[in-house]
């Protein structure tokens, strides 16, 4: 008798959570929608008290390795750094982090590779935490700034960095156009984003397209380039001064998805701490993590990589 209780708890719990879920998306309207909802995230302290200054994917080397999430996230920013060849960068190289989040990329690239590195955020919030969290702002700064009008001359960075932006994106080419167009030349371009399989040579089925509806409007996603997409945004930019490398990187980062739910229950504290409401709103973002998990187990998503030279 009991377990029939909880069984029944428990999908009442799971059909409440489901509904919430389709019923209050965050549906991409404009850049401000975007900024809204980051300084929402940045406010409440959920993804940093649970996830650490990175909110970006982790890296794992092998399938179903043992690793702290917080490590592998920034082990994912060393290993970007090392593919991308941002690292043969001297030190004081100047570099811009387009999307920065809350700065754990950039002081990353700041403390332990020696670069003067600015980032940039649509959110003033993540602004405002990034540089509180900062303790070296002479060579590690933020700056409210929209990553499609970029407010710096052509050719003023060594090298551009940005990490998971590009889905928040409408305007693809011109996010491609504005990275490259301030990056000196034979700088370095480092992006990693979430792609979406390639539609023109594999069009997505009914379901798929239900499944990817609901990826765009629950995290303000006005749609997801491919991979091949992409590049060719990159190539077909007055600014390209090179080749464009790209490579598939869902098969290191895929664990990711799964870490994230189970940090909730490593670190219960850092939820329960915040409340009630933090609780429920954390649950309330398993649907569409688990959605994310799926799509990229089936290759409906990719975590592509990108690099080039200005």
């Amino acid at each position: 008798m009991q377990w029939i209780l909880i069984l029944i708890f428990s999908i009442f719990c799971l059909f409440t959570l489901t509904n919430q879920w389709v019923r209050k998306s965050r549906k991409y309207e404009s850049v401000n929608s975007v900024a809204s909802s980051y300084d929402s995230w940045t406010n409440d302290r959920l993804l940093e008290n649970l996830w650490g200054e990175h909110i970006h994917l982790g890296f794992y080397e092998k399938p179903r390795i043992k690793k702290d999430f917080r490590k592998a996230k920034v082990d994912f920013v060393h290993e970007l750094v090392r593919w991308s060849g941002l690292n043969q960068l001297p030190k004081g190289s100047r570099v811009l982090d387009v999307g920065c989040g809350i700065g754990g990329s950039s002081r990353i690239l700041s403390d332990y590779y020696g670069f003067d590195v600015i980032g940039i955020s649509i959110s003033q919030e993540q602004v405002k935490r990034a540089n509180e969290l900062t303790a070296n702002r002479d060579f590690c700064s933020f700056e409210v700034m929209n990553a499609l009008d970029l407010k710096f001359e052509k050719g003023s960075f060594d090298g551009v960095w940005s990490v998971e932006a590009g889905p928040h994106i409408l305007d693809k080419q011109t996010f491609a156009d504005e990275m490259l167009r301030v990056l000196r030349p034979g700088g370095v371009l480092a992006v990693a984003d979430w792609n979406q399989r390639d539609s023109t040579k594999h069009p997505l089925n009914f379901f798929e397209k239900l499944i990817m509806n609901q990826l765009l409007i629950q995290w303000t996603h006005p749609e997801f380039s491919s991979i091949e997409g992409f590049k060719n945004n990159l190539l077909n930019s007055p600014y390209c001064g090179s080749s464009v490398e790209t490579s598939n990187w869902t098969k290191y980062t895929i664990q990711s998805w799964n870490e994230s739910i189970y940090e909730g229950f490593r670190r219960p504290s850092s939820i329960l701490k915040l409340g009630l409401r933090s609780l429920l709103k954390a649950f309330k973002e398993i649907p569409t993590i688990l959605m994310m998990r799926w799509s990229f187990s089936r290759g409906l998503m990719k975590f592509g990589v990108f690099k080039s030279r200005g």
